[in-house]
């Protein structure tokens, strides 16, 4: 029999030649880990596992972007940037998939409302969505602008998946759930800023499309009051999933390749 050829990106890949299509769909290796959260204990597998990284970019995180301009404190908006350099070579090392969410609009911002528009920049004069910031000239959450790209001390890999966002959820208006579904990926870790709004707003969606949720807490922050914080942590644990902390997740895959030797 002639060899077959995979077709596509596995679990959800064929395997075809000139006669033969198998699409028996082999699922990937597991590899199953024991991850404490604030709640329960969970035993998930890595291989049905992606990390998505929401808006941990310049706008957002860098002091030359367009938050800092409009005079938001943006030091705790890179609070996570430490903990996801430690955590991200390891969830690379066992395949799981990064995917970098991060607001990136049209450049004629054909796609986005009066009322989306109102939110960055209430009077209608200031600095908004689409307009060159004075410090450098990026365009404000401009997909391809330095504005959009991640900040510089988190590298994404060329293996890494980028999705450009719209709204608050990265999961609305974009290919995102079709990636994470053609990955065979159902649980998700989740990092980035805001915690309680874009962070929150693409994990509640996540849930309601059928994901397992966990939220990385150390690599989560936000620049609104402390008591966003809390309930978003209170809601998360509450309603939409599980709450843990990038120490553990190392630590707990450290647990399996010893056990595993």
């Amino acid at each position: 029999m002639n060899q077959l050829t995979t077709l596509g990106i596995p679990p959800n890949a064929w395997a075809v030649n000139e006669a033969i299509a198998d699409i028996t769909r082999p699922p990937l290796e597991s590899k199953i880990i024991t991850l404490p959260t604030q709640t329960k204990t969970l035993r998930l597998d890595l291989a049905k596992s992606a990390i998505l990284v929401i808006d941990m970019q310049n706008d957002f995180c860098h002091p030359d972007g367009w938050l800092a301009h409009i005079g938001v404190d943006v030091t705790p908006a890179r609070s996570p940037i430490s903990p996801l350099k430690s955590l991200l070579p390891v969830l690379r090392q066992f395949n799981v998939p990064v995917l970098w969410i991060n607001w990136g609009n049209r450049p004629d911002l054909a796609n986005i409302s009066a009322g989306s528009r109102h939110v960055y920049n209430p009077t209608g004069t200031g600095v908004g969505l689409g307009d060159p910031l004075p410090t450098n000239g990026a365009k404000v959450l401009m997909a391809g602008s330095w504005a959009a790209a991640v900040v510089d001390e988190l590298e994404p890999r060329p293996q890494d998946i980028r999705v450009d966002k719209y709204r608050m959820s990265g999961f609305w208006d974009t290919p995102l759930d079709s990636i994470l579904r053609n990955l065979g990926r159902t649980t998700l870790f989740f990092a980035g800023v805001n915690v309680d709004q874009c962070v929150m707003a693409t994990l509640q969606d996540a849930n309601f499309l059928g994901y397992d949720c966990v939220l990385v807490e150390d690599c989560t922050a936000t620049t609104s009051p402390e008591y966003c914080w809390l309930a978003t942590l209170y809601n998360v644990k509450q309603c939409f999933g599980f709450v843990s902390d990038s120490q553990a997740i190392v630590e707990a895959i450290k647990d399996t390749v010893t056990s595993d030797q």
